[in-house]
């Protein structure tokens, strides 16, 4: 019983420290954030693996909210259970909220400034970057058939060109995922 209480306390702070070094260091979103977690827990710490991390996932995203918020409480439920999900939240949403803080200060003392400016506008690429990697990376391993592929790219064109609500990009997936012979 004391080494299963042990290791839940171990996760707990590995938790904590992960989404907060994670959080304090990326600019961008959840989006941003994603290949950072998936590196974190699957790569690193190999807390999971990458199924169950893509899985987490998919589940976040047809969630409402914040995609980082969302995959840290679901990550901290799988890893440590109900209750010390709100740390893998906390620790995810402290750094944002500090960094908010200080850069409001910023904008409203120094905010005409090209010098701030130039940094703002200049972190944009970046975080582009960063998005586009996730995709990339997510791509790689969520579509391993032929049908998931062509599956992803009707579905793609549903929300580029028709404009698709996520709830019903989500709903059409999921029903199809539950039609699929294999």
């Amino acid at each position: 019983m004391d080494v299963l209480v042990e290791r839940k306390k171990g996760i707990i702070k590995i938790l904590f420290v992960s989404f907060f070094q994670i959080g304090a260091f990326t600019w961008g979103g959840g989006y941003a954030m994603v290949p950072l977690i998936q590196r974190e827990l699957v790569q690193k710490k190999r807390l999971m693996n990458d199924d169950d991390f893509i899985n987490i996932l998919s589940i976040a995203q047809s969630f409402p909210g914040a995609i980082a918020i969302n995959t840290a409480g679901l990550v901290g439920n799988r890893l440590a259970g109900f209750p010390r999900l709100l740390v893998a939240i906390f620790g995810s949403v402290l750094p944002s909220f500090m960094i908010m803080i200080m850069a409001a200060t910023v904008l409203f003392h120094f905010g005409d400034l090209v010098l701030v400016q130039r940094f703002f506008r200049g972190a944009v690429p970046a975080i582009v970057a960063l998005i586009a990697t996730g995709i990339l990376s997510i791509t790689k391993r969520a579509l391993k058939h032929r049908f998931d592929l062509i599956l992803s790219g009707i579905l793609f064109v549903l929300v580029l060109v028709f404009d698709f609500h996520p709830f019903w990009i989500i709903l059409i997936g999921a029903l199809t995922g539950l039609v699929r012979k294999s």
